[in-house]
This record gives C-alpha cells, sequence and structure tokens, in this order.
C-alpha cells in the first residue's frame, strides 16, 4: 500500500514535466526495448554478436563512469559464447522463482570473471543489471530496478514496503509488488496513458502494459521531483519549503559581495561562463526571480540542470573566494545564498522553490549587462540552441585538497621537495591515489589544467632508450632516426621556459633506469639541469630544461621490485603516500554518501591497515589504500561488496598466503559486514 493522494499530486506535475523536458530525456528506455526485442535471438549462431545488438541502445541503463555490466558480458559472450548463452536462457526461464534466477545469473558471472577475467576485478553483473536484462526480455512483465530509486519512491509514497541495505532477495521481491501496485493506479490515468501514446514512434516499444512508464515515475520521484531545490541542499525540515518569507534573512547572512566586487566576478572568466552565467541571466530576465522550471520550460532545459549550474557556480565562487557560507541548524552548509535569498512557490507557480537574485547580484548584472550571458529562447521548432560545455581551467592548491585527500601541510611539504629537487617517487600502497594525486599536483603547480604541458608513460622491462630518448627504427628501405616521447616533451619545455612542464611516469622501478636514460641520469639532477651534453645518436648538443619536473610512481607492496636501483634512489627524492581515511577530504566524502555500510567497512580496514602494518613480513608500505572506495556517485552495497570481493581480498590473499588463519579471520570481518 501507498499514499494514493500524494501520487496524483506528483503525476500533476509529472505530466507538465513529461512534455517539457521528461520524454526527451528519456525516451531511450522505450527504444532500447524495442531494440532488444527486434534483436534478440537465443539460438543465433553468432551469440556475441546478437547479444552486442541487442544491448546497444541502453545506454547509461547498462554502463556508467565506474560500472559496465554491458561491455563486460558482451565481452564474456566473445569468449565464451555457449556459456553466456545458457545464463541467458536460465534467466529467462519464466517457470523459476525471479530472484533465484538473479542469484544465478551472478553466480555465473563471478565463475565467468574466474575463467576469463585476466585480472579485471569486477563482472559487473549485479541486481540492477540483471533486472534491467528481465526488463528488457520481458518488458509487459517487470521493471528497471536501482534500489536507491525505489527506495526513495517509496518513502515519498509512504510505502508500507521496506527496502534495506544488503537484503537483496527481499527487496527484489518488494520492489516488484511495490511497482504491480503503482502500475495498477498508473493505468486508471487516462491523460497519462494518452500522453504516452502521443509520443510513441516506431522506435519504441509500445508498453501497452505501461511498465517502462511506471518504471520511469519511480526514476522521476527519486531523482526529479527534490531537484527543483538544489539537491546538496535539500532538508524536509528547512523553512525555506514553509515560509512565505525569502530567506536567509540579509541579516541572517549578510551580503558575501558589495556591487563592485560581483562586477569583479562577472568579469572573470575562469569563475563564470557561458552556462553558468546564462543560469544567472536567465533569473534576471524573469525580473531577478524564478523557479527552475520556469527557466527550463522558457529555454527548453530541465530543472535538474538549472539547480547543477547555479549550485557549480556558487561552489566555484565559494572555492575561489572562501567567502562565508550559510550553515543550517544541523550544520549543514548551504551554498545556494551565495547566489540567491529564497522561499516556497506558491500552487500557482511551476516548480516548488523560487529564487530571487541578491540585491548586490542583481544590481551587478544590471551594471554588466545581461545580453553577455544571455541563453537563446527556443527557436520555432521548439529546439533549443546547445551552448558549449562550461569550461573552467583554473586550478589552485584549494582544488587539489579539495581532490586529493591529503593535509595541507602534507601538501606544501611535497611541493616543496618537487621545487627543490625537480624529481620526486611518489611511493605507497596499493590504492593511495598515486597516479591521481601526480596530475593533480602537476595542476596545482602550474595553476591550470593544461594537458599540453604534462606527457604520462609508464615504465616495463622491455622499455628502453630507443623509446624514451631516441633510436633508429625500420623504414621502408633501411633505417631512421626516431626521437622519443621524452626528447620531444624537452624540447617542448624548452621552447616555453617561463612554463613549467611535467613529466609522469607510472611503474618506475619497473624499468631499467640505466637502460632507459643512459646519459640522462645526469642530467636530470637539479645542479645539471640546462647544461648541455652532446648526444651518442645524432651528435646536437641536448640538455634536460629546468622547468621540466618529473613526478615518477611506485607500489611498494610488489614484491618483486623490492630491490630499488641505487640511481633511482640519489636522484629520485621519495615521497610516502599513506592511506587517506582520515583525513579532512575523505571524511567529508564519506558524509556525503550517506552509508552505513560505507562506514562500517572503512573502520574494518583501518584495523586491517593496523594488522598489516605490525606485520613483521608486510609493513605500512602494505597497507590498503582509500582509492578503492573513491570516485562513486551513488555508494550501494553491492559495489562495496565487490570492492572487497574482488579488489581487497585477493590482495590478502597474496600477502597471508602462507597464514590461511590470518587470512580466513579478515574473510570473515570483511564478509560479516554485509550480512
Amino acid at each position: 500500500m501507498f499514499d494514493k493522494a500524494r501520487l496524483q499530486e506528483i503525476l500533476v506535475q509529472y505530466k507538465k514535466d513529461f512534455v517539457n523536458f521528461e520524454w526527451a530525456n528519456e525516451k531511450y528506455k522505450w527504444v532500447a526495448v524495442q531494440n532488444f526485442q527486434e534483436n534478440w535471438d537465443v539460438n543465433a549462431e553468432d551469440f556475441a554478436d546478437m547479444l552486442t545488438r541487442s544491448l546497444s541502445k541502453t545506454v547509461n541503463l547498462l554502463a556508467s563512469m565506474n560500472n559496465f555490466p554491458a561491455r563486460m558480458i558482451t565481452k564474456f559472450a566473445s569468449i565464451s559464447p555457449e556459456e553466456v548463452r545458457a545464463m541467458f536462457l536460465s534467466l529467462f526461464d519464466e517457470t523459476r522463482d525471479v530472484y533465484e534466477r538473479i542469484k544465478t545469473f551472478k553466480a555465473d558471472a563471478a565463475v565467468m570473471l574466474n575463467k576469463y577475467g585476466k585480472g579485471l576485478a569486477n563482472h559487473y553483473q549485479n541486481e540492477n543489471a540483471i533486472t534491467t536484462y528481465l526488463w528488457l526480455r520481458f518488458p509487459d512483465k517487470y521493471y528497471l530496478y536501482k534500489f536507491g530509486e525505489v527506495k526513495a519512491a517509496a518513502s515519498e509514497l509512504k510505502s508500507s514496503y521496506l527496502f534495506k541495505k544488503g537484503f537483496y532477495a527481499d527487496n527484489i521481491r518488494n520492489f516488484y509488488e511495490f511497482y504491480n501496485e503503482l502500475n495498477e493506479e498508473l493505468k486508471k490515468d487516462e491523460e497519462l496513458t494518452a500522453l504516452l501514446k502521443s509520443k510513441l514512434d516506431s522506435t519504441c516499444y509500445p508498453d501497452s502494459k505501461l511498465r517502462t512508464l511506471t518504471a520511469d515515475v519511480g526514476f522521476y520521484i527519486s531523482r526529479y521531483l527534490k531537484s527543483y531545490i538544489l539537491e546538496d541542499d535539500f532538508d524536509e525540515s528547512d523553512p525555506e519549503l514553509v515560509s512565505d518569507d525569502w530567506l536567509p534573512s540579509l541579516d541572517e547572512y549578510p551580503p558575501c559581495f558589495t556591487k563592485e566586487e560581483w562586477l569583479d566576478l562577472l568579469k572573470n572568466k575562469n569563475i563564470i561562463g557561458p552556462i553558468w552565467g546564462g543560469a544567472l541571466a536567465a533569473v534576471y530576465a524573469e525580473g531577478g526571480s524564478a523557479t527552475c522550471s520556469q527557466i527550463a520550460q522558457k529555454y527548453n532545459k530541465t530543472a535538474p540542470a538549472i539547480s547543477g549550474y547555479c549550485t557549480a557556480l556558487a561552489k566555484s565562487i565559494h572555492k575561489k573566494t572562501n567567502c562565508p557560507l550559510s550553515i543550517r541548524e544541523n550544520g549543514k552548509k548551504r551554498y545556494w545564498p551565495i547566489l540567491f535569498q529564497g522561499k516556497k512557490a506558491g500552487a500557482d507557480i511551476p516548480g516548488n522553490f523560487i529564487w530571487k537574485l541578491r540585491p548586490e547580484l542583481y544590481d551587478a548584472l544590471t551594471e554588466f549587462g545581461i545580453t553577455r550571458y544571455q541563453w537563446p529562447v527556443e527557436n520555432d521548432d521548439g529546439v533549443g540552441v546547445s551552448l558549449p560545455e562550461e569550461k573552467v581551467d583554473v586550478y589552485t592548491k584549494a582544488d587539489f585538497l579539495s581532490e586529493v585527500y591529503m593535509s595541507e601541510s602534507r601538501y606544501d611539504n611535497l611541493v616543496g621537495i618537487l621545487k627543490n629537487k625537480k624529481n620526486i617517487i611518489l611511493q605507497g600502497a596499493p590504492g593511495v591515489g598515486k597516479t591521481f594525486t601526480a596530475k593533480r599536483l602537476a595542476y596545482s603547480m602550474m595553476g591550470v589544467k593544461d594537458e599540453s604541458r604534462i606527457e604520462f608513460v609508464q615504465f616495463h622491462q622491455n622499455y628502453s632508450y630507443e623509446d624514451f630518448m631516441m633510436g633508429y627504427r625500420p623504414v621502408d628501405d633501411g633505417f631512421e632516426l626516431k626521437y622519443g616521447i621524452f626528447y620531444r616533451f624537452c624540447q617542448r619545455a624548452a621552447s616555453q621556459p617561463e612554463q613549467d612542464f611535467f613529466f609522469i611516469i607510472d611503474e618506475i622501478n619497473r624499468g631499467n633506469m640505466s637502460k632507459i636514460f643512459g646519459e640522462l641520469l645526469m642530467l636530470i639532477e637539479k645542479d645539471y639541469r640546462g647544461k648541455e651534453i652532446t648526444l651518442a645518436y645524432n651528435g646536437l648538443p641536448f640538455s634536460v630544461p629546468k622547468n621540466l619536473y618529473i613526478i615518477g610512481m611506485m607500489n611498494t607492496a610488489d614484491r618483486s621490485l623490492a630491490m630499488i636501483d641505487y640511481a633511482l634512489r640519489r636522484r629520485f627524492s621519495f615521497f610516502e603516500m599513506e592511506p587517506g581515511f582520515d583525513s579532512e577530504g575523505f571524511i567529508q566524502y564519506r558524509k556525503s554518501l550517506e552509508s552505513e555500510t560505507l562506514d562500517e567497512l572503512v573502520e574494518r580496514v583501518k584495523d586491517l591497515n593496523k594488522e598489516i602494518t605490525g606485520d613483521k613480513s608486510l609493513g605500512k608500505g602494505f597497507c590498503i589504500g582509500h582509492s578503492y572506495f573513491c570516485g562513486c556517485d551513488a555508494c550501494t552495497d553491492e559495489w562495496l561488496h565487490s570492492v572487497v570481493e574482488y579488489d581487497i581480498l585477493p590482495m590478502l590473499s597474496e600477502y597471508w598466503f602462507d597464514d590461511s588463519a590470518k587470512l580466513q579471520k579478515w574473510e570473515n570481518i570483511l564478509h560479516g559486514i554485509f550480512q
């Protein structure tokens, strides 16, 4: 059971947004089903090709930044088509319990990964992906499932069905029951049914049972309904949701900037560009106050996009200026008051929340000239004119500290060492973010994200001087002298002596330094920078410029590389990268994900690191790093379990291959988190 009256309220807004942007954004779901239906043939001779074509329209449903189920299952199909064919035959066997089929498919995927994964850590065939396959195959029976979405929809509609992390079987069964009830209510809405039919074309699945529409309504409730208020600021207990006054008041949160200071910010293209500035101009054009929905309708955009632009702009201004923030009673930061005051919208206004430009900003926009950033209104065909993506090239120390989980004092020390020595090696345990840090260290020292001044290579045992500097290579009629990557990069750096350049070397200790660097081992030293020697290959003078910095990375947990070339040690400073679980940045990242499972897992990994550090055969260079838990926008138990199962435990198996009791102990501890 759920609150049907609340559903009807939501459907009023959903139908408005369906016309304005929802269909344009989500049509691909109906297209994906139709494409699957047209291509699926379980008996196809070339099963892998058939599967690839069947899943080719699923877009982000089966692929995201850190999740690749479609790519993995099609790869497995290309390696062993009959095994994958059998997996789908079993999954689509409607005589069996649906959760048992999902569980079996997931287990079979784990077997495939073990046999054919070639060291890959994840098969990505989780409940989300597998239920998507079911929906594609039987779109008149099943729905798209995502734990976060169904939980949010159930909460908003006050459903009696419960969804708890870790209770996979119950969650799946409750999901289908809940959406079946929701589906029955949607079928009664003739206006909604007619609206869908008016949009469907030959590329779309007819969706006569409204299963895909039901999933889209659930998605809308979880993602868009609350997006009319900035997502990072949303709080159901906030007075903004019920107050008729503009909040926060100017006394409660005084202006951050004068009109003159706003004018300086508006002129700075590294802070405010055409996308973010366009959002401000759009509010200004409405008299200085508007809802996200009003702006979205006028400019053929989405309300979440508008709120996202303004959130990004406010955060960018705070990052660049360190201006004070409005703080809630619960201690949570609010960014939007930098730009606006706000209050609840009236019943006759599209959207939930009105933003009003702060007086100083409004006056600055008046003087600055609104047309500089004004978005074009949609053309006569109703198609909005696309704008270039916002680009902010400036990169500061504050940016580094917000992305790399390191203390400010450690960062200052790191920069000081590199500036003094010119060459540094970031060494540390797996997952401490060495590669991630190296590039952002370069950005912060340059002050901008300029990829043209960064080069990246990875050393290996067969890497040679000819690859690195220069050497003779075969051509059609003989041999020709070819210049290597480091030689060309040095020439580029020498041509711009006023700019800093960064050469980044991954796995630096895997290469034979004498073989790769040759005479460069002397030239890269700080005292010899800029001094020329004659190269043996071409007889020309060459030097390593003073404005070129070398950053190497080295994994201290690699037992096969315990002995480090003395020449390497003498010419590079070594900076120990440590797990950043206790850094302020990682703590804030953890809080933003709001995952009790992640919190418990991190605490157990910290305990694990203490045991690794105290192990005489290991030490702190073998600790588990924080990056295994980074780069996630929506933290799920499935993802965390995969990190444990396919990243951490295999590493522990290598660490304690001769201590099965200790290995079993930590397997039990880590597995117990998900029980």
